[in-house]
């Protein structure tokens, strides 16, 4: 087997699974992209096994503590090992996420369940050179109706690798309905959001509606109306559901109908619908933010914290004493000191005092690694504007 060196003090001694190229003292052999390399320190102690590609920005990333190649069996082991965590887990185990990445010891793979059709995604090289092996185990598994191969996440290309869309067993069904906790959706496998649906959300939907009762909702960045259907059904007095996409908004009304409830729908630029609302007067007793992450990236960390400032300024200024902000951030590059400084800076301009109400996280099929911090990207918070004091 190949091997690479790693140098002292690299985050891999610290909990992480990553090697960068600023990690690596030396490489012995010459391994190609995708290929199973040893892992060692500087005094050829033994590290792991890692997948390796000089040609991404994390060279390798380690899969096993032990010598191990990553054969059939290997994959049968792995996944059945992931699907059982989520079995353990009180989540719709028809809608969930059955593998994620290095949480499952799969570095760079995303494996997705939508009733009997499953979801992948190969994100790194070794993965993608190995997708048969893959297939073959989520058959044996899982036996589904359709497995649909969504690799065109844009992180790909930092790998080598194409993007593509396709079917690799069965047929990809056409846009069909999906029930979860007396909510309805679509699910296009081919073209939705992510893998169909934002599943990391799903759970956080009834956790906010428990805040909505009797109160007049705004829910922005709503996708297909996720927050805005549940707080509908937990009693709110009005719904508005606002996104930049008309065919997005056209499946909130659907899916609103389909669930018995009424909600307004807009296709609108939510940072206009905002700035709008604002002059105008205009006033919410809960507003939900949950935008698209702003950054992919550190360096445009910056300009993704002045877009969050912004929308949570505005909405701050549309809640009376009493009213709710419910708001997430979905990058994590954004840290939680980060997005609570944001928060509190917006609560001082806006001269309006928080108190919070609820803390939020993705769903526990996402598993969160504690040394890797990559792995808890949502965050989210409830919080209460205070009366005067």
């Amino acid at each position: 087997m190949f091997a690479l060196t790693v140098q002292p003090r690299s985050r891999l001694f610290h909990g992480h699974e990553w090697v960068y190229a600023s990690d690596v003292k030396n490489v012995l052999g010459n391994p190609a992209p995708g290929d199973v390399i040893s892992l060692r320190d500087t005094k050829g102690r033994t590290l792991g096994s890692a997948i390796y590609n000089p040609n991404s920005q994390i060279v390798a990333r380690r899969f096993s503590y032990r010598k191990q190649d990553l054969d059939a069996e290997f994959f049968l082991r792995r996944i059945e090992r992931a699907i059982e965590h989520r079995a353990s887990l009180p989540i719709d185990q028809k809608l969930c996420r059955l593998v994620w990445s290095e949480s499952d010891g799969l570095p760079g793979l995303i494996v997705d369940r939508y009733g009997d059709h499953i979801v992948y995604q190969t994100l790194t090289m070794a993965m993608a050179q190995r997708e048969d092996l893959i297939i073959a185990a989520l058959v044996e598994l899982l036996k589904p109706t359709s497995i649909v191969a969504r690799n065109d996440a844009p992180v790909r290309r930092a790998e080598g690798l194409e993007l593509e869309k396709k079917a690799v067993y069965g047929e990809a069904p056409e846009l069909f309905e999906i029930e979860t906790a007396g909510l309805q959706f679509q699910v296009d496998m081919l073209e939705g959001q992510k893998t169909g649906l934002y599943l990391d959300q799903i759970d956080n939907y009834a956790a906010v509606a428990k805040l909505a009762k009797g109160r007049r909702v705004l829910d922005c960045f709503t996708n297909q109306g996720g927050f805005a259907q549940a707080c509908a059904l937990a009693g709110a007095t009005e719904v508005i559901a606002v996104d930049v996409s008309e065919p997005a908004i056209n499946l909130v009304l659907q899916n609103a109908r389909k669930a018995g409830v009424s909600i307004g729908a807009r296709a609108e630029n939510c940072f206009d619908f905002l700035k709008a609302a604002e002059k105008a007067g205009d006033s919410y007793d809960l507003i939900i933010l949950d935008p698209p992450s702003f950054t992919k990236t550190k360096m445009s960390l910056n300009d993704a914290m002045r877009g969050y400032k912004e929308i949570h300024l505005r909405s701050m200024k549309m809640l009376q004493p009493g009213g709710i902000l419910a708001t997430f951030s979905c990058s994590h590059h954004v840290s939680a000191g980060d997005f609570r400084r944001m928060i509190n800076e917006a609560a001082v301009d806006s001269k309006r005092h928080m108190r919070q109400l609820a803390v939020y996280s993705q769903r526990t099929d996402h598993p969160i690694v504690s040394g890797i911090p990559e792995t808890e990207y949502l965050r989210g918070y409830a919080l209460e504007v205070m009366g005067g004091w």
